[in-house]
């Protein structure tokens, strides 16, 4: 997803810094800086951390792109602070940043009854989600865009209520 707004915005992520390749760009008029941590998902929170510190961003200034358990696959909703719900990657970034964060959540979907939730959302996606997926992040790029540029109350009208794979 990070992949698709850099291309999108003409934000190289070639920088390397805070456990993370990064660029710094324009996106919906606001300066940004787009991170990808390189750490272990569940230390994610060590580079959003030092991002932050670095650049002076308070956690409300933060938008996190994260896979969702809780939502069918492809599914894209934006929401505004809560828990980590398991997540150990947005534990970590809570647990070091506080948790007023926007989220921009993609519904990976759940495992099998009794299967293993690590295994399920590190596998190769399957090949109807494969057909899936570019549509999917269109979306969710146009749902981060629309946060950036009229907030995360506006996004959450116009993409909660949507299924882009159904619709």
């Amino acid at each position: 997803m990070v992949d698709s707004l850099a291309k999108i915005a003409g934000i190289g992520l070639k920088k390397k810094g805070h456990q993370a390749f990064y660029g710094v760009g324009h996106v919906a008029g606001n300066e940004v800086l787009l991170l990808q941590p390189q750490t272990f998902m569940n230390l994610s929170g060590t580079s959003v951390a030092s991002a932050c510190k670095a650049t002076r961003t308070e956690g409300g200034n933060v938008i996190v792109v994260h896979d969702e358990i809780d939502l069918p696959f492809g599914v894209v909703r934006v929401k505004v602070g809560g828990g980590h719900g398991g997540h150990n990657g947005l534990r970590h970034i809570i647990q070091l940043i506080g948790n007023d964060f926007v989220r921009v959540r993609i519904g990976v979907d759940r495992p099998p009854a009794g299967g293993d939730t690590a295994a399920f959302v590190l596998r190769p996606f399957s090949s109807d989600e494969k057909k899936d997926i570019i549509r999917v992040l269109d979306h969710a790029t146009r749902a981060l865009e629309v946060v950036l540029h009229s907030g995360a109350q506006q996004a959450m009208c116009e993409f909660n209520g949507q299924d882009v794979l159904n619709d």
